[in-house]
């Protein structure tokens, strides 16, 4: 195979319509092992294929770019900077953007390997056309520029080339192309800024960061929206919150919250101002931040109890996320019956609002109720409890009427209550909702095993199978029921009888179904 893979490249040399022959070689590619491919390319030479890809017969182009894509594969980065970086450069001008993005993510490849990404640094033509590529139309080929810029952003040396050189006054001068292309130079910037302190030190010299920063305050309320989700994600590090605190944009943030209620248009970028403090309250301290911020929390309280449902959602997720740490906890309770009353609004929510706010209430009150075994104090214990009732008149009603709902989504959120672990809050940092799941909810606390016992056929509808309508439930249930046998206190407070169904529902699975004998009759037909 490897014979013929040379004979068609060989042949695709002196012909003009070399369609057939490229459908050929690349079914031969496809076919071909890459270890095999990577034994006999080194010999070979692709500048035919680099060549026919230059026509404007979009079939040829497709042909060659697969091919290539197949071929480059095999072969190591260095090999390819050292014998196709000039190819490469070319298609950075091609005028059909799968040939761009095969040449940037080459690129890619190259300055991932520390002995070929010499070859790129030194090229800054090739390096100025790459940056040119974030202000294409087509946003997959600015993506993947902004991705291979930003891989090269990870040692020193690239950060001396991107900001110490002309290609600085390149990557300012694409910003100038639109509003658009303004912010995707800004996400490349807020990515090379959350690496470390030496590559934030090198987008702060560069003026860049600071102009990124002036617009939050500016006159437009989308470009504010922009701006705070992406000086968010700079907070997600620490060196990011520290140049931030220094730079007074968390205080300019919390004066935007402050004045949130004069400016009729700050239901624009409200929830995201309120995410950025939720963020730094649990990356840092939330006693500190809500100490020295007091303005964030009393918004998310008034947010939890008004009427917009976006707002509401936002509170009841910043709350969740809040109130996933101890401390967080401890928060709260300071402020006494304002929590209170959030809290049973949360569960007037659960039991009223629309499915998804409903789904995000029982996130938020699992997060909330978490307690992990090593803090079962008897403070904390009293705490959780006092919340749990100030849900409903009947908490275990309420969550059992939503757990019996032929709604998955609500069936699996509200047993997740008992076992914690839910991941709703798809929209925070992934940091923080793994801090989320390592909690358990309400089913190792012992105040809430008694309510279990206590209220009538809960025991009876955790180890029944047949109630759970799909996979996920069944999961979901599997989940509370090994939360509960792995809790020191449940044996002691469900007796014996009721430990042992559930230590069988648990040794037999989630899918178990129990086997039905038959007795044949004589005679029977």
């Amino acid at each position: 195979m490897a014979a013929s893979i040379e004979q068609l490249l060989s042949l695709l040399s002196g012909l003009e319509e070399p369609i057939e022959e490229l459908r050929s070689l690349k079914t031969a590619t496809l076919t071909l092992p890459l270890s095999t491919l990577a034994e006999s390319l080194p010999a070979l030479r692709l500048d035919v294929i680099f060549r026919l890809m230059a026509s404007p017969d979009r079939e040829q182009v497709n042909l060659c770019v697969a091919i290539l894509e197949r071929f480059l594969q095999a072969l190591e980065p260095i090999h390819i900077a050292q014998t196709y970086k000039e190819d490469l450069q070319r298609g950075l001008y091609h005028p059909d953007d799968s040939v761009k993005l095969l040449s940037i993510s080459q690129v890619g490849r190259i300055v991932e390997s520390s002995e070929a990404i010499t070859e790129i640094l030194n090229n800054l033509e090739l390096l100025k056309q790459i940056i040119m590529c974030i202000g294409g139309d087509k946003i997959s080929v600015a993506r993947e520029a902004i991705k291979s810029l930003s891989k090269i952003s990870r040692s020193t040396s690239g950060l001396d080339v991107l900001f110490g050189s002309n290609l600085l006054a390149s990557l300012k001068a694409v910003m100038a192309v639109s509003d658009v292309v303004r912010y995707r130079v800004y996400e490349l910037i807020v990515e090379i800024s959350s690496m470390s302190a030496e590559s934030l030190s090198f987008c702060a010299n560069s003026g860049i960061l600071s102009q990124l920063l002036d617009e939050l305050t500016g006159p437009d309320v989308l470009v504010r929206v922009t701006c705070t989700e992406m000086i968010t994600t700079l907070a997600s590090t620490h060196h990011g919150r520290q140049y931030l605190a220094q730079q007074g944009i968390i205080d300019r943030i919390s004066n935007m919250i402050l004045g949130a209620d004069s400016d009729p248009f700050s239901g624009f970028y409200l929830p995201g101002l309120v995410k950025f403090f939720g963020n730094l309250a649990v990356m840092d301290s939330p006693q500190q931040i809500c100490e020295h911020y007091p303005a964030f929390l009393q918004k998310v309280f008034d947010m939890a109890e008004g009427h917009e449902t976006t707002m509401i959602g936002v509170a009841v997720d910043t709350l969740g996320i809040m109130g996933s740490t101890v401390e967080g906890k401890q928060v709260l309770q300071k402020t006494g019956p304002r929590f209170n009353n959030v809290f049973k609004r949360i569960g007037h929510h659960a039991k009223n609002a629309p499915t998804e706010l409903r789904v995000r209430c029982l996130d938020s009150i699992a997060s909330l109720l978490s307690l992990p075994e090593d803090h079962h104090t008897e403070d904390l214990l009293a705490m959780s409890e006092n919340w749990f009732t100030c849900l409903s008149n009947q908490p275990m009603d309420l969550f059992r009427s939503i757990a019996t709902q032929p709604f998955p989504e609500l069936h699996c959120a509200a047993l997740k209550v008992f076992t914690g672990n839910s991941l709703y809050l798809i929209q925070w940092p992934l940091s923080l909702r793994l801090k989320v799941a390592e909690n358990k909810a309400v089913a190792n606390q012992s105040w809430a095993q008694k309510q279990m016992i206590e209220s009538p056929g809960f025991i009876e509808y955790i180890v029944d199978r047949t109630v759970d309508p799909d996979k996920d439930s069944k999961d979901t249930k599997f989940e509370l029921v090994k939360a509960l046998v792995n809790s020191k206190t449940v044996a002691d407070v469900f007796g014996n009888q009721h430990y042992l169904r559930l230590r069988a529902y648990l040794r037999d699975g989630p899918y178990y179904v129990k086997a039905i004998s038959t007795v044949a009759v004589e005679g029977a037909e």
